[in-house]
C-alpha cells in the first residue's frame, strides 16, 4: 500500500521562480506526487510557519579536501581523506544540500556508498580528477623539486597532468573509464597554485577541442576551472557547458556565455575563504594569499555584470577551500551581486538541476521528480540565518535531517 506523506500548514517554493505560496506538498515513494493547496495524506507533517523549497545543489565542491593548509595536507595519511569525505559529505547534507557535483577529489567508490546508503550525503556527481597543463594549476611542483598535486592520483582517480591533444585525449577517456560524469580542466592559472597567474591562458583551442569532444562522445559535459577572460572565452569557444570562477570577465566573455547559453559557478566565497584560512594560521605560500586577496573585488563585479546581463548562473562554493556545511555563505555574496533572492534560489536550485542534467529528476517541486526537500523556519528568500533556520531536510521521500513531526 503506498503510503501519502503531506507536507502542510506552510508555504512553498517550487523552483521556478514564481513567488513563495501556502500550499501543500504530497510524497509518496520517494517521489513528488501533488503539490498545491487544500492536499490530504496518510500521514500529515505540519510545516507550519516555514517554507518548503526543493533541496538545494552546490555545483562545485571538492568533499576530499578539508581546507588549503599545506602542512596538514602533508602530514595527514593518504586513506584520511575518505574518512574525512563521509564527515565532509553528512555536513553538506545538514546544510540542506541534496545534490552535489565533486570538482575534483571524489572517486566511484564514494559516489558508490552514498548510493548504497553507507554513508549519509547528498547526491553525488563526479569529476574524479582535475586536468591540468605541465606548470599549470592543478601541476603540484614547488621550486624545492617535490610535489603536493591538488589530488594525489590512485587507482580510481588516475592522474591528470597532460600536454597536446594525444595525452589529453588518453586521460579524458581514463578519467570516463574511472566513473566521471563531468570532464574538468583548467583553461587559466589559480588563486591557489602558487607560480601561476589567474589571469593567464593554459590549453589552447586544439587542446580544449579534443576534451569536449571526448567529453561529448561519451554524453558528457565539460566543466572549466576558467578565471581570466581569455582563458574563459577559449573553453566557451570549446564548447565546455561551464564557467567555474569566472573572475576576470569581460564584455566579450558574457556575450559568448549568452550566446553558448554555459552556466557561470561563481564560488564567490572561496577566495574569502582562503583569507579567513590565512588568518587563523594557516600555512599558505604568500603568493596564494596575496592572489586571494586581489581577486574578492573583481570577482563581485563580474558577476555582477553577468547577472545584470542574464547569464545563466548556478550555485557552486568551493567547499573544501572552505569549510564543508558553510555552503549557503554563498546566497547572500550572491544577492549582493544583485541577484533577487527569487533568483539565487532558482540558481541553487532548477537552474543548477539543469547544468548538471537532472532536470527531469529533481530541482523543483513538482509532480513526478524526486521528493528532495528542504524545510527552512521563515521566509526562505531571507539568508540571514538561513543554515540554523533549517528544520527538514528530505531525500527522496525520507527526512535526513531533523525528523518531521506529524500533525
Amino acid at each position: 500500500m503506498t503510503i501519502r506523506t503531506l507536507l502542510h500548514g506552510g508555504q512553498v517554493f517550487d523552483g521556478s521562480g514564481a513567488p513563495s505560496a501556502a500550499a501543500d506538498v504530497v510524497v509518496a515513494d520517494g517521489q513528488i506526487v501533488e503539490v498545491g493547496p487544500g492536499l490530504d495524506g496518510d500521514v500529515v507533517v505540519d510545516v507550519t510557519g516555514a517554507t518548503v523549497l526543493p533541496g538545494l545543489f552546490d555545483c562545485h565542491v571538492h568533499v576530499t579536501v578539508s581546507g588549503v593548509d599545506v602542512m596538514q595536507r602533508l602530514t595527514r595519511p593518504f586513506s584520511y581523506q575518505f574518512y574525512a569525505a563521509a564527515e565532509n559529505l553528512r555536513a553538506t547534507l545538514a546544510a540542506g544540500i541534496t545534490t552535489a557535483r565533486d570538482a575534483g577529489g571524489a572517486d566511484l567508490g564514494i559516489q558508490q556508498a552514498l548510493a548504497d546508503g553507507l554513508i549519509a550525503g547528498p547526491r553525488l556527481l563526479l569529476s574524479v580528477n582535475i586536468i591540468g597543463q605541465t606548470g599549470g594549476h592543478t601541476d603540484g611542483w614547488f621550486p624545492s623539486g617535490l610535489e603536493l598535486p591538488l589530488s594525489v592520483p590512485h587507482p580510481g582517480r588516475p592522474a591528470a597532468l597532460a600536454d597536446g591533444p594525444d595525452e589529453l585525449r588518453r586521460v579524458v577517456r581514463s578519467l570516463l573509464r574511472a566513473g566521471a560524469d563531468v570532464i574538468k580542466i583548467c583553461t587559466t592559472g589559480g588563486v591557489l597554485s602558487p607560480r601561476d597567474d589567474p589571469r593567464h591562458t593554459q590549453f589552447g583551442p586544439d587542446e580544449l577541442d579534443v576534451v569536449v569532444a571526448e567529453a561529448a562522445a561519451a554524453g558528457r559535459g565539460v566543466m572549466a576551472h576558467a578565471q581570466g577572460a581569455a582563458g574563459i572565452k577559449n573553453a566557451l569557444r570549446a564548447g565546455v557547458r561551464s564557467i567555474e570562477h569566472g573572475i576576470y570577465l569581460d564584455d566579450e566573455a558574457i556575450d559568448l556565455l549568452l550566446e553558448r547559453e554555459a552556466w557561470l559557478v561563481p564560488t564567490l566565497v572561496a577566495p574569502r575563504a582562503v583569507l579567513a584560512a590565512a588568518s587563523a594560521g594557516a600555512q599558505l605560500p604568500p603568493a596564494v594569499v596575496s592572489k586571494a586577496a586581489e581577486v574578492s573585488a573583481v570577482h563581485l563585479e563580474s558577476v555582477r555584470r553577468a547577472a545584470a546581463a542574464g547569464v545563466r548562473i548556478a550555485m557552486g562554493t568551493d567547499s573544501g577551500v572552505g569549510p564543508h556545511g558553510q555552503n549557503l555563505d554563498e546566497l547572500p555574496l550572491m544577492q549582493e551581486c544583485g541577484m533577487t533572492p527569487e533568483q539565487v534560489l532558482v540558481a541553487s536550485t532548477a537552474e543548477a538541476a539543469r547544468l548538471c542534467g537532472l532536470q527531469d529528476r529533481t530541482g523543483r517541486l513538482e509532480p513526478g521528480l524526486a521528493a528532495d526537500l528542504l524545510v527552512v523556519d521563515g521566509d526562505a528568500r531571507e539568508f540571514d540565518g538561513f543554515r540554523d533556520r533549517i528544520r527538514q531536510v528530505w531525500q527522496a521521500g525520507r527526512p535526513v535531517v531533523g525528523g518531521p513531526k506529524a500533525a
